[in-house]
């Protein structure tokens, strides 16, 4: 939860989509050459190019798989602006660039190792939480030079893997991984990408009046900065939201902003039954892999991406795999978002005082190790999810969030089966739910 996130993984929507394709460099062949010498029966195709899907693209491939992947925008990461996202580095014990390491990906992109930044209450205090080591990476995203999906395009491509742009697929058929993104909102975020002369920090704010049941944050790194109200509820005033949480950082901070390009994102988060649609393995936040607490999901989809080539690569069932490796994780951070919901600010000083009293990394680590009593708590935790994810003043009437704002500008390439496909975010199927999952 600290300090960062946009999404993690946010579907980025509304202001940006209508702007030319960026001239990157790199672009795919349309045809690998050799594709044409292998068996047609070795192909895998991954539908999508997030990082979840190029992670386990590059696995794939850099083990003799022909791999193709259709991705229907125009280049990677066309949903982002260059904004910063954390790349979160506590929910494993090991570093999350040495995991990228181990699976033969260099960490070309920009980073930046984030181990202290300012947490401020709804009271207006404010405290200091700080690591031994990273907490989390701030990382860009986009397709420019640096961006993390611009390096792993790169690395896709070096690996012999194709990739298909402005390919829309309507349907999956032989080996095919599913990694197409979100497909409803459960947190939205707004905010503005911006240049600025302040000084690098990360500012987390825990106030109902900015971010309703989320967080508000501030992200400045070398004169770039993100900002950014995350909600979970209130998704029609998030105008309001904004509003305010930009004020909070001129008044606390003197915030300045040059160059200001306003963004918007969703994510969603959920526990499938088995992370498996028509047969293939479902990755990344098509699956809803991402924590619930705070909303990090790239981690959740390197690792998702890793085990469905693995699951492919070694005749495994990907649904046992990623509830060895990932289930507890996304467990636990039910739990913690449920009791969060439960204690309201009044319980924020607990928290403030576990983050800040020691190495924050190793408290989060405790906060999603699995325990007794978060597998007591668990099952009450998800009920209340599946009653409380839709936010009641997003009803598609006059409402222009991010949320509405996608669902009237894009249908996606291949649907969750027998869902609704997120066209009326305030009704709730068993589909929609994930369960068909």
């Amino acid at each position: 939860m600290i300090m960062s996130h946009a999404q993690p993984s946010l579907t980025r929507t509304g202001t940006g989509n209508d702007r030319p394709a960026p001239q990157s460099p790199i672009r795919a062949p349309h045809t690998h050459p050799a594709f044409a010498r292998e068996d047609v029966s070795n192909q895998v195709t991954v539908i999508g190019a997030g990082p979840a899907g190029l992670v386990c693209a590059i696995a794939l491939a850099r083990a003799g798989r022909r791999v193709l992947v259709r991705e229907w925008h125009r280049n990677v990461g066309m949903r982002f602006h260059g904004d910063f996202q954390g790349l979160e580095n506590w929910s494993g014990e090991t570093d999350v660039l040495d995991d990228l390491r181990a699976a033969g990906i260099e960490p070309t992109f920009d980073h930046h190792g984030v181990t202290r930044g300012t947490v401020y209450d709804s009271r207006g205090s404010h405290y200091q939480v700080q690591s031994a080591r990273a907490l989390f990476y701030l990382v860009r995203r986009g397709s420019d030079e640096g961006c993390l999906d611009h390096a792993l395009l790169r690395h896709a491509i070096a690996a012999g893997v194709e990739v298909r742009f402005e390919d829309r697929a309507s349907d999956a058929e032989g080996n095919a991984v599913l990694a197409i993104g979100p497909r409803r909102a459960d947190i939205i975020a707004v905010g503005y990408v911006f240049e600025t002369h302040m000084a690098d920090g990360s500012w987390l704010v825990l106030d109902e009046r900015l971010a309703p049941r989320g967080y508000a944050y501030l992200l400045i790194h070398a004169g770039r900065g993100t900002l950014a109200s995350c909600m979970l509820k209130g998704f029609k005033q998030q105008a309001v939201y904004l509003e305010r949480t930009v004020a909070f950082f001129r008044s606390q901070l003197g915030l300045t902003m040059r160059a200001a390009k306003p963004f918007g994102g969703f994510g969603n988060f959920r526990i499938p039954r088995s992370a498996i649609q028509g047969g293939h393995p479902v990755i990344g936040e098509q699956a809803g892999f991402q924590d619930a607490l705070a909303g990090f999901g790239m981690r959740y989809a390197i690792r998702s991406g890793l085990l469905a080539a693995r699951s492919i690569l070694e005749a495994r069932d990907y649904s046992s795999l990623w509830r060895e490796e990932l289930r507890p994780l996304l467990r636990a951070g039910m739990v913690n978002r449920f009791i969060v919901n439960l204690i309201g600010e009044r319980g924020w000083p607990a928290v403030e005082k576990l983050l800040t009293h020691g190495d924050a990394r190793i408290a989060l680590q405790r906060m999603y190790r699995p325990s007794i009593a978060s597998r007591i708590l668990f099952p009450i935790a998800q009920l209340h999810h599946l009653g409380t994810s839709r936010d009641p003043s997003c009803d598609h009437i006059d409402c222009d969030c991010v949320w509405c704002q996608h669902q009237a500008e894009h249908k996606p390439p291949i649907a969750d089966r027998n869902s609704r496909g997120g066209s009326t975010p305030t009704g709730s199927t068993r589909a929609d739910r994930g369960e068909h999952l």
